[in-house]
């Protein structure tokens, strides 16, 4: 006889929200206005995170528990592109190739396609230690498919893609040179996730595990909830699309492409979280792979600036991501 848990078990990746999510996982310090983050570990352990806002704020700790302690602006003068928001830089992006620890964010104000995603280095992390180059040549105005903002970079068997994107026709990936610091000669972007009906995605990370690449994306309404909160259920959510391939042929759990509406809940609004994404994911050496994102703490307010951090193990284990 198979034990109704069992069955559970089999039917969670499909089911979603019917069985409810874990609550985040400790936080201490400062967790408070983290929008977008972006962690990453030191070789000495030291963890390290970079969130949108405060011409990109880092904050360190110990452990991805905490406690987080704000340690400056990794760009203080803001960045070096010609655009409006050039101050006030968005959704980071962090990764280490070789010796470099590279930045990549986005230049851009609200509900506008005059963007662009810039990249910073260093050999540390620390503040005061990242040089800005400037814009990647990803970019977009008035009139392009996408909006070139929310960068993640990805080695896909020595090919580095950028993939990128939010609402207008979403998500889109193109070849970078290596290291990356630019796109790659005669590439062209592409796009590798879309709902014709919504298009309210954006916000994109590929995680390799297994034998499979996973697209995990943010959809929804992310802000404003303090002066404008959604319908129900319009709100932000983490999803996720896999393939095989890092470029493309991305299907939900029931098999529907991801750029034809396709997606999988991941983490959606439950008990006092509201409004998850903005995600990334991290293969911790401590905890295994993890989500981590910001949220609302409905006991504490839904402005932008009272985002909290949150973060929680993944488990893999029936192929596809579940908290």
């Amino acid at each position: 006889m198979v034990k109704i848990s069992t069955l559970v078990a089999a039917m969670c990746p499909l089911i979603g929200t019917a069985l409810g999510y874990a609550n985040p996982g400790a936080c201490s310090g400062t967790c408070v206005n983290t929008h977008d983050p972006s962690i990453i570990r030191r070789s000495d352990g030291t963890y390290f995170r970079f969130s949108t806002g405060g011409k990109i704020a880092v904050h360190t700790a110990p452990d991805i528990t905490g406690p987080w302690t704000y340690k400056g602006a990794a760009l203080p003068d803001g960045s070096k592109i010609n655009l409006a928001g050039n101050d006030d830089l968005w959704a980071p992006e962090v990764v280490q190739i070789g010796n470099t620890y590279y930045l990549y964010y986005s230049v851009s104000t609200f509900g506008v396609q005059d963007s662009a995603i810039g990249v910073a280095t260093s050999t540390s992390l620390d503040v005061n230690t990242w040089t800005d180059l400037g814009s990647t040549g990803v970019q977009s105005s008035s009139g392009k498919p996408y909006n070139a903002i929310d960068p993640n970079i990805i080695n896909a068997g020595g090919t580095y893609l950028l993939t990128f994107g939010s609402f207008w026709k979403d998500i889109y990936q193109v070849a970078m040179k290596s290291p990356p610091t630019g796109v790659a000669s005669g590439a062209s972007s592409a796009q590798i996730a879309y709902d014709p009906t919504t298009t309210a995605e954006e916000g994109a990370f590929i995680f390799h595990y297994g034998n499979y690449y996973y697209l995990f994306y943010s959809k929804g309404q992310c802000c404003g909830y303090d002066t404008s909160k959604p319908a129900a259920g319009a709100e932000y959510k983490i999803m996720v699309c896999r393939s095989s391939s890092a470029t493309g042929g991305f299907v939900d759990a029931s098999g529907t492409s991801c750029t034809n509406g396709g997606g999988t809940v991941v983490l959606e609004s439950h008990g006092n979280v509201y409004g998850p994404g903005g995600q990334g994911v991290y293969d911790d050496p401590s905890h295994g792979p993890i989500l981590y994102y910001h949220y609302v703490d409905t006991t504490i307010g839904y402005a932008d600036g009272q985002k909290q951090f949150g973060w929680n193990t993944i488990d893999f284990s029936s192929g596809w991501p579940v908290v």
